[in-house]
C-alpha cells in the first residue's frame, strides 16, 4: 500500500493523483498542520507528501521548511504543485528543501514519472547504510530473492567482526566507526576485484553480507581474512599493539581482556534451487554464525548440513 499525505488549497490534487495511480493501491491522508502530519507519519508509513495550491504559497513553503528541520519528517519525499508559480516561489521552495516542484498545466505522464522517481529514490536512499554507503537489509533481501528466483548457484557469506563491542567501548564510537568503514572497504574491494557482478551489503553494526557465485566464495573469504588480519593491528595504539591486548568491561560489567579484532564468516550455498525463500537461509546462517564465532581467530565456515 502506497500512503500519500496531502494538503491542498484551491487545487483538487487528489483527483489528479487518483486518476494517475488508478492501477496502484494508494491511500490518501489529509493534514492541515505540521502536527497533524507528524501524527499521520506515526500511524502510517508515509511514502510521499504533496502540498498543492494556487495562491501565494507562503504557508506551503513554510511547511516544507518545518518538515526538513524535523528529524523524522525530513526523510519523507516532499512535492509541491502550483499551476503558475513565480520564479521567486520556485527558488524559495528549493532553498527550503522541497524534493520536486510540479507546475504548469497538469501533465499526467510526465508528473507520474517524476513522482514515481522521487518515491523510488527515497526508498533507495533509506535502504543504504549511511556510514558505509552499502546496501542495507531491504536491498540485501531483495538481491537474495532475485537470485533465488533466477535459480542461480551462489554463496551467501555472513561476515561479523569478533569482539567489536570491546574495541568500541575501549576506543570510542569514532574509532569503532572507522573499523566498520575499513571492513566495508576490504570486503567490497575483494568481492568486486574477484567478481564485478558480486554483491556486498551492510546489515548494520559490524555485520556484513556478500554474495558470489559458489566457485568464487573460498577465494573471496580467504582474501577478506588475509587483508583484515593484516590491517586491523594498525587500528590500535602503539602501546596496545605491543601488548597485543586491550581491556574493557563486558556486558556484565566485568573487566575483560580482548585480543586483536578478528572476522568470522558463515557461508551458505544455494545450489540446484535448494532454497526458495530468504527466511530459510537467514535461519541457517544465524546458527552457523554462532558456530563460526566460537572458533578462535579469523575463519570462515561453510554449512554442509541439509536445509532444515
Amino acid at each position: 500500500m502506497f500512503h500519500c499525505a496531502c494538503r491542498q488549497e484551491g487545487v483538487d490534487i487528489v483527483f489528479y493523483l487518483s486518476r494517475m495511480f488508478a492501477k496502484d493501491k494508494i491511500s490518501f491522508h489529509y493534514f492541515r498542520t505540521i502536527d497533524e502530519l507528524l501524527m499521520l507519519s506515526q500511524r502510517y508509513h508515509i511514502d510521499l507528501v504533496i502540498l498543492a495550491g494556487k495562491g501565494e504559497f507562503l504557508r506551503e513553503i513554510e511547511m516544507v521548511r518545518l518538515m526538513k528541520e524535523h528529524i523524522f519528517l525530513a526523510i519523507i519525499p516532499t512535492v509541491l504543485f502550483h499551476p503558475n508559480p513565480p520564479e521567486t516561489t520556485l527558488m524559495a521552495a528549493y532553498e527550503n528543501g522541497v524534493d520536486t516542484f510540479l507546475f504548469g498545466e497538469w501533465k499526467e505522464r510526465l508528473f507520474s514519472a517524476q513522482l514515481r522517481m522521487v518515491a523510488a529514490r527515497s526508498h533507495r536512499d533509506i535502504s543504504v547504510n549511511p556510514s558505509t554507503w552499502l546496501p542495507g537489509p531491504t536491498l540485501i533481501e531483495k538481491e537474495i530473492d532475485r537470485l533465488l528466483k533466477l535459480g542461480a548457484n551462489f554463496g551467501v557469506c555472513y561476515a561479523d567482526i569478533d569482539d567489536f563491542k570491546g574495541y568500541n567501548d575501549y576506543y570510542g564510537y569514532y574509532y569503532g566507526d572507522r573499523v566498520i568503514k575499513l571492513t566495508a572497504r576490504i570486503i567490497r574491494d575483494v568481492v568486486f576485484d574477484i567478481c564485478r557482478e558480486g554483491f556486498v551489503g551492510h546489515i548494520g553494526g559490524d555485520d556484513f553480507i556478500f554474495l558470489l557465485p559458489t566457485e568464487l566464495v573460498s577465494q573471496a573469504c580467504e582474501n577478506v581474512i588475509k587483508i583484515f588480519d593484516t590491517l586491523m593491528p594498525f587500528r590500535y595504539a602503539d602501546e596496545d599493539r605491543l601488548r597485543g591486548t586491550i581491556q574493557s568491561k563486558n556486558r556484565r560489567g566485568e573487566l575483560e581482556t580482548y585480543s586483536f579484532l578478528t572476522i568470522s564468516i558463515a557461508v551458505l550455498f544455494n545450489e540446484k534451487g535448494v532454497f526458495s525463500h530468504v527466511g530459510e537461509m537467514s535461519h541457517m546462517l544465524a546458527d552457523l554464525k554462532k558456530y563460526s564465532k566460537s572458533i578462535k581467530g579469523s575463519n570462515y565456515v561453510v554449512e554442509r548440513r541439509k536445509k532444515y
